[in-house]
């Protein structure tokens, strides 16, 4: 079974249990809050294509693991003491934004160039992984322009589950609507997967491959360069309002109250 190179792209994302709340920032733009005080996290769709993307490599012996991120490095620390218990990989950074209010084409172009940077990638076995989705980045449209930087046309998005045959090809299956999904074939490498929950449980934690990652990743963030990200502009942000209105009736038909939330949906 022919080995895969897998690059999982994650970013950074603030705890989600923390009140995020937006603001202007210098220059015009808008971010968080005490952005840099929040507790961070990887992006929970990150988090599955990482633990794919292990699995994967566990199973084709000869595969090999980076995980990409774009990010401050301050906090990247941080996120990293969790992670590098999770699962091997080699740790590649570019310190930059981490925040939602920025250019997905920025950070895509910036992604890519790591991505190529890397000296014993052989993009013949490439298999760039990241979340269909994402908790601060959510255009949906990030990763598929990552992997057309890089030249790369099979992709397939929301993939739950990939399976590989011993000619090098794999099945993708991937969500569609109504909850079915659709069975693809790819003939093989270079491919972009963006992951939705996938079947994986967590990892539990493994203290030894945590010190052998961490033993890589400190070199990685000295070495890590510095991109240039912009950002949307936006006319203005702010939190969802909060709206409620109650009102306690008895023995109305259901049909009457069906026309009056339809009545209040349109309103």
């Amino acid at each position: 079974m022919s080995e895969f190179h897998i690059v999982v792209c994650a970013g950074m994302v603030p705890d989600p249990l923390q009140t995020l709340e937006p603001m202007q920032v210098p220059g015009g733009g808008y971010g968080l809050k005490n952005e840099m005080m929040l507790p961070a996290v990887l992006d929970p769709w990150a988090w599955h294509s990482l633990f794919e993307a292990a699995n994967l490599a566990k199973n084709v012996p000869g595969s090999k693991v980076w995980l990409v991120t774009l990010g401050p490095k301050a906090k990247l620390q941080q996120v990293m003491m969790t992670v590098a218990q999770k699962a091997a990989f080699q740790l590649v950074v570019v310190d930059g934004p981490a925040g939602g209010f920025t250019e997905a084409f920025d950070v895509a172009e910036a992604l890519a160039g790591a991505i190529d940077g890397i000296a014993d990638l052989d993009k013949s076995k490439l298999l760039i992984f990241g979340g269909w989705q994402s908790a601060s980045r959510g255009a949906g449209a990030t990763l598929q322009m990552v992997g057309e930087r890089l030249g790369v046309v099979n992709q397939f998005q929301g993939v739950d589950k990939i399976t590989p045959q011993a000619d090098g090809s794999f099945e993708v299956m991937e969500r569609v609507e109504g909850g079915s999904y659709q069975i693809s074939e790819c003939q093989g490498a270079p491919a972009v997967l963006g992951w939705a929950t996938g079947n994986l449980p967590e990892p539990p934690n493994n203290p030894q491959i945590g010190m052998q990652n961490m033993q890589k990743i400190m070199p990685a963030m000295q070495q890590a360069k510095a991109a240039t990200v912009g950002a949307p502009q936006f006319q203005s942000v702010e939190l969802p309002k909060t709206k409620r209105e109650t009102r306690v009736v008895k023995d109305t038909p259901v049909d009457d109250i069906a026309r009056e939330l339809v009545e209040w949906i349109r309103a």
